[in-house]
């Protein structure tokens, strides 16, 4: 790079699915945009094959690999935290499931945040206008967006008992779980086109780059945003061991994601007083709710043999990858083109919950992580997230030093509630498992143990092995309150040409996976930057409407 300052109208701190949106809208206006990435392109073809996201989604060389500090409600682990450190993000190397949340999740936000603009009537347009769907347009869908979304198509007969199991357990089916009915049990959608991974980068930044005015930098570690008498003025960050300065004349924007988002704030001296001072960081602008509010889906796994070979176990032989491979590379299609999660289901864990506080992800294998290693099992494996914790977490710096990675503290199941939904979670999973469409398949319970029983057994497993699915949200989260650190509009409050775009911003976290979710509140921030009407608020029917 031939200077060691750069200059253009926005700054966007991180290339993940909010960054890639922004890059995308904001040069699509004609406004000169820069982007600040620390991980490198996304050329790895594994990144781009959906069934490769078991070797890349905990590879060093694309991910953060962050571990969450030791928690005492899961036992003192350290429960993983990979982070996309690549161009796209998380949505580079995560498991492209295309879930939106439940309507009623956003107008919680509307109403308990004082944020009316985030009513699920405004946010289903963009929803819509974002995507391009297998299922066509219809009242819920869209199909002429930048992304490409999927609806799974695998055969196979675990896949069509979970589907009967859904009926027969009284727990429901959906045909569309963005749709008219957002419960039951379901296929899942995923952020494919053509049988490739469709990230954020591939469907919003690409274009972005052919655009004159339009600079991507990777490998940028960002040190602080500069602020000037209460305005954001630029980026300082190294780059190869070099220090430099990326100026923004209209707005930075910090898209870094729900861990590291306030992790620079609080390197650039915005957030809580003591803190900042314990690091030696001079405060620049105290705001006590940065990196506080940090929530999660944990998850637990229930795994059952299966007696008959229709499991993909058959993928660890050398010779069937290569012939999948093969495939995948003839025509984009076979199991390489699955990210094998391709059924699922939103469920209520016990009467009382307004909708379901339960989510499923099936398949039809059980893949044991072993570090980096995967061993796969001839059985079927149902991942049950908790879908709204009332636990809460805080991010929090180690050092005053940009490369040391930050403190996670999620407090997982420091609320008893938690546990208790999860606890019904595993029997909800079994009620499933014992259904007359998996008696062919059935063999003995492997996870949780066939001898536990008992709600205090399986508090005992949940808490022995219960993990993250990779939401975190909820730590420069939007409100008018003290608390808040963004106003509805996403600018930072206090300061200003400064906002934050990012999953960071969520009030609450919604009911199902958190990509879809982003990326759609990035659109709606585009719209707030340049200055345009919001798209018209839509709300269709849905089944529980009275």
């Amino acid at each position: 790079m031939p200077s060691d300052r750069i200059e253009s109208e926005f700054v966007i701190v991180g290339a993940g699915s909010a960054g890639c949106v922004l890059a995308n809208r904001l040069s699509e206006a004609g406004y000169s945009v820069t982007v600040l990435e620390a991980g490198p392109r996304d050329r790895r073809l594994m990144i781009h094959i959906p069934i490769g996201v078991y070797s890349v989604y905990r590879d060093p060389a694309l991910n953060w690999n962050y571990r969450a500090e030791p928690d005492p409600g899961v036992k003192g682990r350290e429960v993983e935290l990979p982070r996309g450190k690549v161009v796209g993000g998380s949505s580079s190397i995560n498991a492209m499931v295309y879930m939106r949340g439940h309507p009623l999740d956003y107008d919680r936000w509307a109403g308990q945040y004082d944020l009316p603009q985030w009513g699920f009537a405004h946010c289903l347009p963009y929803f819509m206008a974002g995507e391009s769907s297998d299922r066509g347009a219809d009242e819920w869908r869209g199909d002429s967006g930048p992304l490409g979304v999927t609806r799974g198509s695998m055969e196979n007969p675990l896949i069509d008992a979970m589907w009967e199991a859904g009926d027969t357990s009284g727990q429901g089916q959906s045909g569309d779980l963005n749709g008219f009915r957002p419960e039951g049990v379901a296929r899942l959608d995923r952020t494919t086109r053509g049988g490739r991974r469709c990230s954020a980068a591939v469907a919003h930044l690409r274009p972005a780059l052919t655009r004159p005015g339009m600079k991507l930098v990777t490998g940028a570690l960002v040190h602080r945003i500069e602020v000037d008498h209460g305005i954001a003025r630029g980026v300082r960050f190294s780059l190869r061991g070099r220090m430099m300065e990326a100026m923004a004349t209209k707005e930075v924007i910090l898209s870094a994601g729900a861990i590291n988002s306030p992790q620079v704030l609080k390197l650039s001296g915005i957030g809580p007083e003591k803190e900042l001072n314990s690091h030696g960081i001079r405060p620049v602008h105290v705001l006590p709710g940065v990196g506080e509010n940090l929530q999660d889906h944990l998850t637990i796994h229930y795994v059952q043999a299966c007696t008959r070979r229709v499991t993909l176990d058959g993928l660890q032989r050398p010779w069937t990858r290569l012939r999948v491979g093969l495939r995948w590379l003839l025509d984009r299609g076979g199991v390489a083109g699955s990210n094998i999660w391709e059924m699922g289901g939103l469920v209520f864990g016990r009467p009382g919950y307004s909708h379901p506080n339960l989510q499923y992800h099936f398949a039809p294998v059980w893949p044991e992580y072993r570090g980096r290693e995967i061993r796969l099992h001839q059985a079927w494996t149902m991942s049950v997230d908790q879908l709204r914790p009332f636990s809460r977490g805080s991010v929090l710096l180690r050092s005053a030093d940009p490369s040391d990675p930050p403190r996670a503290q999620f407090n997982y199941l420091s609320d008893s509630r938690d546990l208790q939904e999860l606890v019904d979670g595993v029997r909800r999973a079994a009620e499933l498992s014992a259904q007359r469409a998996f008696d062919p398949f059935r063999g003995r319970r492997i996870l949780p143990g066939p001898d536990a029983s008992t709600d205090a057994d399986l508090a005992d497993y949940v808490r022995e092995n219960a993990s993250t699915d990779y939401h975190p949200c909820g730590t420069c989260r939007m409100g008018r309150d003290g608390m808040a650190v963004v106003d509805g509009e996403l600018r930072l409050h206090g300061i200003e040409r400064l906002r934050v775009v990012d999953a960071s911003v969520m009030p609450d976290v919604v009911s199902g996976n958190l990509n879809a979710p982003t990326l759609m509140i990035a659109d709606r921030a585009a719209d707030f930057i340049l200055g345009r009407p919001p798209m018209p608020p839509y709300r269709p029917r849905y089944h529980f409407d009275p």
